[in-house]
């Protein structure tokens, strides 16, 4: 591990490392091919008291901080992208979300469930008409009595099919744009609700993703984090920290093609030697290697200044969009030296090399970051 982290996350390297080595990464390829949810692994990282993580133990969870979340992250993916988008998705996005914005008796009705693992949070923003522009939701939600009354379709919603609470996000009025728009917690039994699952994705096959379908669903107006129309501003503060957590599972993937290809090019033999020993292969582990640590201090950094309370949105764009983009220049070299053997399943780096594609998508596709950070410099060259 890096000198930066402390002999505490060392301590939780050495642990999440051991559990990834024996409970995820013998599961990872029928978690792949079978599009399996990882229950068992949600199940082992919640005993190990993981599903809490970086949440205030005040508010229910686990305590620890982003720097924290970001060791764990980083090997559960090295071994399972799938294992880390379900584990990122139900800490970052949905369980944050409510710990930040809920009021007290929102903490204690979902909270501790969330950081025990005994329910599965997902995050809805997306929809079939949206994507990058989430100013345009159209999943409605009308005030009648007590409840909001919701109408609409989420779709390629992480964790969907297994979660049980969701933080929905909903506009009430589409002319007043980003003041218009609030955040809803809707539970998994909720009358009018109901979850299309949607199979064939590319890679992270194990991570469920769904449609989400509300029709006349009556949602408490007590389960709305904040006050009405502050659901933009809740849900972008949300994603500016959870990029830290891509990012750190970016360089997960990428350790992991890492680690596969330096093991293939010392053991395989060819035109007398190991591979590894040929100059074109060395100088792509150089490179590789080189690339994965850029991206865990870019990470650090975003990360120490979540924990810290600075702002951060500028550094967790820079950390997303390069340790996605690295990791796919990783991936790219790791199957090129495994040669044929990387273009077929099971290899590891087959599915990392698929895997890998999404980071550049969700939670903000690159062109996205590349918005938040170019604003940020001509915002400054203008002040």
């Amino acid at each position: 591990m890096q000198p930066f982290y402390t002999e505490q996350q060392d301590l939780l390297k050495s642990t999440v490392a051991e559990f990834a080595a024996n409970e995820v990464a013998p599961y990872s390829a029928e978690v792949d091919s079978e599009e399996k949810f990882p229950k068992h692994q949600m199940e082992g990282l919640g005993e190990l008291g993981l599903l809490g993580l970086s949440i205030a133990e005040e508010a229910g969870g686990a305590g620890g901080g982003y720097k924290d979340l970001m060791v764990v992250l980083e090997e559960i993916a090295a071994v399972c992208g799938s294992t880390s988008t379900v584990l990122a998705t139900h800490i970052s996005l949905s369980a944050q979300t409510i710990a930040k914005s809920g009021d007290e008796d929102q903490l204690r009705r979902w909270i501790p469930d969330m950081a025990a693992g005994k329910r599965i949070g997902a995050f809805a923003l997306t929809e079939p008409g949206t994507g990058s522009d989430a100013l345009m939701l159209s999943t409605t939600a009308v005030q009648d009595g007590d409840d909001y009354v919701l109408n609409g379709t989420k779709h390629f919603i992480t964790n969907a099919e297994a979660a049980e609470i969701f933080v929905v996000f909903v506009t009430h009025d589409r002319a007043l744009r980003y003041k218009g728009i609030s955040a809803l917690v809707v539970e998994r039994d909720t009358p009018g609700f109901s979850i299309v699952p949607q199979h064939g994705k590319m890679g992270m096959r194990g991570s469920s993703t769904a449609e989400l379908v509300f029709d006349e669903c009556r949602v408490p107006m007590a389960n709305r984090l904040g006050e009405e129309g502050q659901g933009y501003s809740i849900a972008f503060k949300t994603l500016d920290s959870s990029r830290v957590s891509i990012a750190a599972q970016c360089i997960g993937l990428a350790r992991g093609a890492l680690d596969a290809a330096t093991t293939y090019a010392t053991q395989r033999v060819a035109f007398g030697g190991p591979i590894a020993e040929k100059q074109a292969i060395a100088f792509m582990l150089a490179d590789m290697a080189t690339e994965v640590d850029a991206a865990r201090l870019m990470t650090y950094r975003a990360a120490a200044l979540v924990d810290e309370g600075l702002p951060h949105g500028v550094e967790s764009a820079m950390a997303k969009l390069y340790a996605s983009e690295s990791a796919g220049r990783v991936a790219h070299k790791a199957v090129q030296i495994h040669g044929g053997t990387g273009y077929f399943q099971p290899s590891i780096v087959e599915r990392i090399y698929r895997d890998q594609r999404v980071t550049e998508i969700y939670e903000g596709t690159s062109e996205i970051q590349r918005m938040v950070i170019s604003r940020a410099l001509i915002d400054r060259a203008n002040a």
